[in-house]
């Protein structure tokens, strides 16, 4: 919403007023100077949102990009700090359905998911929130595979970095991994890494977090790193 709000005073006249609407580009330079590049709407790749047994949740519109693409991080590698170096990947579907679409601050869908469930929603304790939060894992995971989209899920990503895991400790080195970042928002204590302990440790070369460009004065530093 924030920068959606930012995009909107630098010009950008808005697309349909979905949620899900295509933003343009914007590109600053180290004058402060921002453009924009409006993108064709059909630029990128979507999947439409479907579950495979309650078709109530099929007619939400709920639909997600199928390219993950981050751009607002700054690649730190032998002392040279680059705020503009984006990467893309492929999706973990707890990205997706555990905190895009489920997190309140986010697109908060949980409440209308259960109510396409027909789950009681009038008391925490019938576990509605958990209920709608599988059924909405268990979606994704189909939309994705039914278009042909590479995917994957957090038992399989968390028996990888196990694996991986052991095999550094085989050769006597030890792993570094933030905790909290490894064990999935959905179901956590069934994936092997919870029960794991790891050096929580920063190395470079890494992608470390930069200050939202909005918030940061024209012509200022936006890696919080001094190269040296």
């Amino acid at each position: 919403m924030a920068l959606t709000q930012y995009l909107q005073k630098l010009g950008w006249k808005g697309g349909a007023g979905t949620p899900f609407d295509l933003l343009p580009v914007a590109v600053q330079t180290d004058t402060g100077r921002t453009e924009l590049f409006t993108l064709p709407q059909d630029v990128g790749r979507e999947v439409r949102i479907t579950h495979p047994d309650f078709p109530a949740i099929n007619e939400l519109g709920l639909r997600w990009p199928a390219l993950p693409v981050i751009s607002n991080m700054t690649l730190s590698v032998a002392g040279q700090h680059m705020t503009c170096a984006p990467f893309n990947g492929w999706y973990l579907q707890t990205e997706i359905a555990a905190r895009n679409l489920a997190d309140e601050q986010r697109y908060n869908m949980l409440p209308t998911v259960a109510q396409a469930l027909g789950l009681d929603t009038s008391r925490r304790r019938s576990l509605w929130q958990d209920r709608a939060l599988v059924e909405l894992n268990v979606a994704v995971l189909h939309s994705f595979d039914q278009a042909g989209v590479r995917i994957a899920d957090h038992h399989a990503v968390t028996g990888q970095f196990e694996r991986f895991a052991d095999q550094e400790a085989r050769a006597g080195r030890r792993v570094r991994g933030r905790w909290s970042w490894l064990i999935p928002p959905l179901s956590p204590a069934t994936t092997p890494v919870w029960s794991r302990q790891y050096l929580d440790q920063e190395i470079t070369p890494n992608f470390v977090k930069q200050p939202a460009a909005w918030t940061v004065p024209s012509g200022a530093a936006r890696c919080p790193m001094r190269a040296g």
